[in-house]
């Protein structure tokens, strides 16, 4: 009799037991390598840097800025919340979770996220690993967009008008996160890091599109600039973001372009800004 009720007991528990979660979700990849200023003529890649990745000589301009407290209340959790203006396109508002991923443990990082909700059944994320040179990076990407109406060229909008517009996107993972409204409530308290602008220029190399980024930013003592350059292409699958990575580090590193490590644009405009 025993045995039976324990039986019993078990396909109780097993039958008010939740449904299995969602699998992991499936990344993308973005692969950022980060040149020096040898890699730059006057401000802008050289005319070998160009050859070597199929740049073209045309130039765009992007402005954007990050919104956390003072003391990057949102930073030290993983979320940053960023708006940025494209030459002549709309508003990109960008609310982002990151992981980090541990010596390559790319699905160890996905397990983690998918407990505190990022799955595959979400399709308000986008995920995606960012693979620079000595790191990698899981991040859960949630787009929205506002009108640039009345904005010319990259200009931005007041520090107030651009957090109202993000608070009132707010998604709600982010609103919720740890609390109830403590996303919302922390964002209405930010302020704006930056504005930055930086210079991009883009081609086609290897059959993907590639672009160098050169961003002017306030250096670590604050008395002027330095130039952060970025070269990046997106794939989706690991394979060949894998393949081409390494044929971008022996394409940049043999000229003397390639600083070996990694910079995060988004920790340099937080802190300096």
């Amino acid at each position: 009799m025993l045995t039976v009720a324990l039986t019993a007991t078990a396909l109780a528990s097993a039958a008010q037991a939740p449904a299995h979660a969602d699998a992991n979700a499936t990344p993308s990849y973005e692969v950022k390598l980060n040149l020096g200023t040898s890699a730059l003529t006057s401000g802008a890649p050289s005319a070998a840097v160009r050859s070597a990745f199929g740049l073209s000589s045309t130039r765009t301009k992007r402005s954007y800025e990050y919104f956390d407290t003072s003391g990057l209340a949102l930073d030290q959790q993983g979320w940053s919340v960023r708006l940025r203006h494209k030459d002549g396109k709309d508003f990109e508002e960008t609310f982002k979770k990151r992981y980090a991923v541990s010596g390559g443990n790319i699905d160890a990082a996905l397990t983690q996220a998918n407990g505190e909700g990022f799955d595959s059944s979400d399709t308000n994320y986008d995920a995606e690993v960012d693979w620079g040179y000595s790191k990698q990076t899981l991040s859960f990407s949630n787009e929205k967009g506002h009108s640039d109406s009345g904005y010319s060229g990259t200009s931005m909008p007041s520090e107030a008008t651009g957090r109202g517009w993000l608070v009132a996107e707010i998604p709600g993972k982010l609103d919720d996160w740890g609390s109830g409204g403590w996303g919302g409530d922390t964002l209405s308290a930010s302020r704006a890091h930056g504005p930055v602008t930086s210079t991009v220029w883009k081609g086609t190399w290897k059959g993907v599109e590639t672009e160098v980024e050169v961003l002017p930013i306030k250096n670590a003592s604050g008395t002027g600039t330095e130039n952060v350059v970025e070269l990046s292409f997106k794939t989706d699958d690991y394979s060949t973001a894998s393949s081409l990575r390494g044929q971008a580090i022996s394409t940049s590193d043999a000229p003397g372009w390639l600083l070996h490590t990694d910079i995060l644009k988004t920790n340099l405009i937080l802190n300096r800004y």
